[in-house]
């Protein structure tokens, strides 16, 4: 019989607990105590553990595990937030977390997380850092508009510039470092008019599984597939729900481009639009189409194929 276990992870500790045992132990979150970890788990054959995405606290302990032959889930907090309420758990203890994802664990049907290359985690860095300082210049040119005192204002053009000319060598990087991680899919997706090198990079560190899963699975992950709301008579309007934000911020805006350069996604958006579709409607429903179309692209290595409208 094999075993499930829930972490909590903070910066210094991971509290664990083993379910069916009821098990538990603290470890102290740093590659040297791994091994121990590992070994402690295979003494109540853990074959699944569920863990909670903390802000980059639990990467190292997380591939780990992958490496040491685990089926490791990384949820979001806020799935765990909601089982617990589900569980009618009131009290908020490491332990007690530890223990309800474990319990969690058990139940959860998600598929096991991706382990990641060096190569992925640089790029996915890069990308990362790139939206940082882009934030920042943004940031930066709202204050200068605004500032009460002009001493000020070449500060911030200065910091401007510098934001400037390092989101120039982080694209530098960025392309290198796409080429070197998959240089035909970082190709074939440049191919496509609207889609640039930043969009490309994103999506490759954002949605690795890009070209290696099904249209809905796709969809989903990027959190654009349409999801039900009925209940006896009553037939809601479907919505979209969960996924990736990064990798959806991403289609977002390459989707407004795409319309705008290709004649068949200006004509769909345009009759959704006709049809009296909302014009983020109208968009999710065009984001849908290029993704899934792009993952059959990767998929199948063909060319891009621009439809007639």
């Amino acid at each position: 019989m094999f075993s499930c276990a829930g972490i909590d992870v903070a910066k210094d500790t991971l509290e664990i607990r083993i379910n069916p045992q009821d098990v538990g132990a603290s470890f102290s979150n740093s590659i040297s105590d791994f091994p121990k970890l590992i070994d402690w788990f295979n003494c109540y054959k853990v074959n699944r553990v569920l863990l909670e995405a903390t802000g980059g606290y639990e990467r190292e302990v997380m591939k780990a595990l992958q490496a040491g032959g685990f089926d490791v889930i990384r949820i979001n907090p806020r799935r765990a937030k909601s089982f617990a309420s589900a569980m009618g758990q009131r009290a908020k203890t490491d332990p007690i977390d530890a223990r309800l994802l474990a319990q969690f664990a058990e139940v959860i049907k998600s598929p096991k997380s991706r382990v990641s290359s060096p190569e992925q985690d640089n790029l996915r860095a890069l990308v990362q850092q790139r939206e940082n300082f882009v934030q920042q210049q943004s940031d930066d040119l709202r204050r200068i508009k605004t500032a009460s005192a002009d001493l000020v204002k070449p500060l911030l053009q200065s910091h401007i510039d510098y934001l400037t000319q390092a989101i120039k060598s982080i694209e530098k990087l960025i392309r290198q470092s796409a080429k070197k991680l998959d240089s035909d899919k970082a190709a074939r997706l440049c191919s496509v008019k609207g889609i640039g090198l930043v969009t490309a990079a994103s999506l490759m560190a954002y949605l690795p599984e890009l070209g290696e899963v099904g249209r809905h699975e796709i969809a989903a992950l990027a959190g654009i597939a349409p999801y039900n709301d009925d209940s006896g008579k009553h037939k809601g309007l479907r919505h979209i729900e969960g996924g990736r934000f990064s990798a959806r911020r991403a289609m977002y805006m390459a989707s407004w481009v795409v319309i705008t350069r290709q004649p068949e996604f200006q004509a769909r958006y345009q009759t959704l639009r006709d049809k009296g579709k909302c014009a983020k409607v109208a968009l999710i429903a065009c984001m849908r189409v290029l993704l899934i179309r792009l993952n059959a692209m990767i998929r199948d290595r063909t060319p891009w194929k621009e439809q007639l409208a």
